[in-house]
């Protein structure tokens, strides 16, 4: 508990994570997630979802996530050295620019293929002093920030990153439109669109709220806990019969001063 409190103290905030296989995978979770310090104030956090029709799809999913970690200690370094804190739009564009590079690096390296590269990405960029975000969507996910729920789902057919590496970045970033800034966060979560998956696997009788956004996402049962969002998975399966189908990968940060106010 008192590790809790100073971790608590340290951060100004508290971040959970959950990552799990869906029922209908049986080799790999093809989700991954990644929260690491960018900057003295910014946090950088991001999901992947791998296509479950692509090939190796946790390869390139795990990868981004690895490249991410990358990028966010070199900027973190960079700005111990030059005491120049970057906003977040413009961190954010930097990230995904060099994101860009990286995978492209890699996939000239050991040639990869198109379907090896498709991956979803919910990045967002968190400024843990003035509480604010900006958050790019490439594909489909879910967003929650302060309880105001944004999907994006596009019919199964999601625009994967991987299908614009080859372009030119300035253009494709100039035409993306799946941008989202927020201002006086005091709860904020990006999941995979597996939190869209869940469903009966046995034949008891649901009686209680089933809805797993606001169950995990919005719901502060257990907020303080550590294993918060297990806790709730648990919850789901024993109590309500319920798993999701696709794999999920979830993000919760939550601002210290809210956590004192529940």
């Amino acid at each position: 508990m008192r590790a809790n409190i100073l971790f608590l103290r340290m951060l100004k905030m508290k971040i959970h994570t959950l990552l799990q296989i869906g029922e209908h995978h049986t080799n790999h979770c093809e989700d991954s997630l990644v929260s690491e310090q960018i900057g003295s104030h910014q946090w950088l956090c991001a999901v992947m979802d791998g296509c479950t029709m692509g090939i190796d799809s946790h390869l390139i999913s795990t990868l981004m996530g690895k490249v991410l970690r990358k990028i966010a200690k070199n900027a973190y370094f960079r700005e111990f050295m030059t005491k120049k804190q970057v906003s977040n739009p413009i961190l954010l564009k930097a990230v995904c620019q060099q994101l860009f590079l990286d995978l492209n690096d890699i996939k000239n390296q050991v040639q990869l293929e198109r379907d090896e590269t498709l991956a979803t990405l919910i990045l967002m960029i968190l400024d843990t002093q003035k509480w604010e975000a900006s958050v790019i969507t490439v594909g489909d996910g879910v967003i929650v920030c302060n309880a105001q729920v944004i999907e994006y789902q596009q019919d199964n057919k999601p625009d994967y990153l991987g299908y614009h590496l080859t372009k030119n970045f300035e253009t494709w970033f100039a035409h993306h439109t799946q941008f989202n800034h927020f201002q006086a966060i005091k709860d904020i979560s990006m999941a995979t669109d597996g939190i869209l998956t869940f469903s009966r696997f046995d034949n008891r009788v649901t009686i209680v709220e089933k809805d797993a956004i606001a169950h995990l996402l919005i719901d502060n049962q257990w907020i303080e806990n550590d294993k918060m969002l297990h806790l709730k998975m648990l919850k789901m399966q024993d109590e309500w019969g319920l798993k999701p189908t696709d794999d999920l990968g979830i993000i919760r940060v939550v601002q210290g001063a809210h956590l004192n106010n529940i």
